[in-house]
């Protein structure tokens, strides 16, 4: 990690040169530009298959890696191993998020055709809350290197966790944000196409949707807490850090339509995120004690880790492709349930206990229009 010092002007002791402000500039219209790009191509609602969602996963990471090329470029080799490192070991621990997605959208019951504008709307909240946390990280680390035992702390814990298979599991229903959403607005039980907001009875309500952006924003704030320490191990440099982030969230909504329904196959995942956290965990304590105890302690070069990401997720996949999971045994049939009406709870987004009080309403009409509840 390097040492900061008090003249932004001046070279960082890795030979990393402050970062020119047209480079930030560049970077931020990238991102307006893909995201505008995105949401045109993505305006009406429909189904995004694997076909589609591989190719845009594909342009995303093309993306990415350009724009590593210019980080090598104009900062040099050191920035840009950095940056291509924090981006993979982001863009790995983001495959967690996607079982997460999967979760949410089957508990909101949100139609396949309206869940990218979902993931959108959550990506865009991703970027500005991974700003305001990496940005604290950075200031905290530059100022206090002890903290960097805590984040090693929490890395460890989150690698206990995998490799014991006792991962806490998220509960949309219990998110605070979903919690504090209700208190601000009223949430209609129904979808209204792609909109987030509709008005019943002269008020302005909220629709499910709405609730899905929320419930997702608090899950990646979750997931913060394992991911900001991790990428903080690997450069405390505000502009490696936060656009590596960028480019690794910006191509996760792809990645999840890409691999949903076979992330279940890449079952040694798990093992292999757990190393490299614990990997990372380990580079944290070298570089604080590096600092805080003695120069002769060795640090462990951007490069190996680069290296070691590289390889155990490759593992990782090959060997959970070369031995599959076993196939669990069919459950014993149970007794067919009738199919619910339209309009009933049974087929509402929301779970019989979150069902707002009164009468159903009726199914909103193919074009999204809302049905407005008489006055």
């Amino acid at each position: 990690m390097r040492v900061c010092v008090s003249s932004w002007t001046a070279e960082r002791v890795t030979g990393v040169p402050e970062v020119p402000l047209w480079l930030w500039g560049a970077f931020a219209a990238t991102v307006v530009v893909s995201l505008t790009v995105d949401l045109l191509a993505h305006r009406t609602a429909h189904v995004i298959g694997f076909k589609e969602a591989a190719v845009w996963s594909g342009l995303w990471v093309g993306l990415a890696l350009v724009f590593a090329g210019v980080v090598f470029l104009v900062l040099g080799t050191t920035a840009g191993t950095e940056y291509t490192t924090a981006w993979l070991l982001e863009k790995s621990l983001s495959v967690d998020n996607l079982f997460v997605f999967a979760v949410i959208f089957a508990y909101f019951k949100v139609p396949r055709a309206y869940q990218h504008r979902v993931l959108f709307f959550g990506v865009m909240g991703a970027l500005v809350f991974r700003g305001i946390f990496l940005a604290l990280g950075v200031a905290v680390v530059s100022r206090f290197t002890a903290v960097l035992f805590a984040f090693a702390a929490i890395l460890f814990y989150s690698t206990y966790k995998l490799i014991k298979g006792d991962e806490e599991t998220f509960d949309p229903g219990k998110s605070l944000a979903l919690r504090l959403l209700r208190k601000i607005v009223p949430v209609r039980d129904e979808y209204a196409g792609m909109k987030f907001f509709v008005k019943e009875a002269g008020k302005r309500v909220a629709t499910p949707l709405l609730a899905v952006v929320a419930t997702i924003e608090a899950a990646d704030l979750i997931f913060a807490v394992d991911s900001v320490p991790a990428v903080l191990a690997v450069s405390d440099d505000a502009f490696i850090v936060y656009t590596s982030n960028a480019f690794a969230i910006l191509g996760l909504r792809a990645l999840y339509f890409m691999l949903a329904g076979l992330l279940d196959r890449f079952h040694y995942l798990n093992m292999g995120l757990a190393i490299i956290l614990a990997f990372i965990g380990g580079k944290l304590i070298l570089q604080a004690s590096h600092k805080m105890i003695s120069p002769d302690i060795p640090e462990i070069p951007s490069p190996i880790s680069l290296a070691v990401i590289v390889v155990v997720l490759a593992a990782s996949v090959v060997l959970s492709l070369l031995r599959p999971a076993p196939i669990p045994a069919a459950p014993a049939a149970q007794e067919e349930q009738p199919t619910p009406r339209p309009g009933t709870a049974a087929s509402s987004p929301w779970p019989a206990s979150d069902l707002q009080a009164g009468p159903a309403r009726r199914d909103d009409p193919p074009d999204g229009h809302a049905d407005h509840a008489a006055p």
